[in-house]
């Protein structure tokens, strides 16, 4: 159980009242979520500069010291992802924090695979050679990101939404080949900095769409570094609700969610 961040826009904005200061922020949630849990092992933030992922994170709470609302302060960007760790699988430490990075990739998962040490080699079986090597941690979620990242390369121009939707589904089959159907969580973010695809698969998922720059209802900034005569349009998906003033819409259970370059929405069924 975690909970997840994912922010993609047309323009460079600044994330910190979502992660920080709204009324049920990421950082709100980690120290008590809507069913009372606290989220305290860990914490991280992913922003794009030219490109590359810029990944800050500590295996520590993000409600103890200033380091994650640091971290969210300095978040201006068109795609940013951010976790709050409670864990399940892998001890707490930096090398199992979430999101984790590859390349152009990042990646974060709320949720547990079911049975994870007898499937951990079916994972590594399908993974190529240079993603087995590059896990660092003792996760189900770097091993699920590893696999994924795998199947993307063997089939480089497949859709990213297609090869979630097929990772996913050979995982969820593994339930159901040990007689334990639906018993893995896989709440997912996985983004290269232009497309973001997620999943809600056992855990909850929203979504909110935005449409034009406007004030924000929290610190009355706009937050928007915006062009003139621009058309703005943005997307926040999180585990829970995070403002009261957006409208905010639940991603229906095994439904995969795509934010386009152009912040383009769609929802398909996994």
């Amino acid at each position: 159980m975690c909970r997840l961040y994912g922010f993609r826009a047309t323009e460079e904005t600044k994330v910190e009242c979502t992660l920080v200061h709204a009324q049920n922020a990421l950082i709100v949630q980690a120290e008590g979520d809507l069913t009372g849990r606290e989220h305290a092992h860990g914490w991280g933030v992913a922003t794009y500069r030219n490109g590359t992922p810029k990944v800050e994170k500590q295996a520590s709470a993000a409600f103890h010291g200033e380091h994650f609302s640091r971290a969210a302060e300095r978040a201006y960007a068109t795609t940013a992802v951010a976790h709050v760790r409670r864990a399940t699988v892998g001890g707490t430490g930096l090398e199992n924090t979430h999101p984790f990075h590859h390349g152009s990739w990042v990646f974060a998962h709320n949720g547990t695979v079911f049975g994870f040490e007898a499937a951990r080699d079916r994972f590594l079986d399908r993974m190529l050679p240079e993603h087995r090597e590059a896990i660092r941690g003792t996760t189900d979620s770097e091993h699920l990101f590893h696999m994924l990242l795998s199947m993307k390369q063997k089939g480089n121009s497949r859709a990213l939404i297609e090869v979630l939707r097929d990772g996913l589904r050979e995982v969820l089959s593994w339930d159901l080949a040990s007689g334990e159907s639906d018993a893995s969580s896989l709440n997912v973010i996985w983004t290269d900095g232009v497309e973001l695809v997620a999943s809600r698969v056992g855990r909850t998922l929203w979504y909110t769409e935005r449409r034009a720059v406007l004030d924000c209802e929290i610190c009355g900034s706009p937050h928007v570094r915006h062009s003139q005569g621009a058309a703005y349009r943005a997307v926040v998906v999180a585990s829970e609700p995070l403002t009261h003033g957006e409208e905010w819409t639940e991603v229906p259970e095994r439904t995969l969610l795509r934010v386009g370059p152009e912040s383009d929405l769609e929802l398909q069924p996994l």
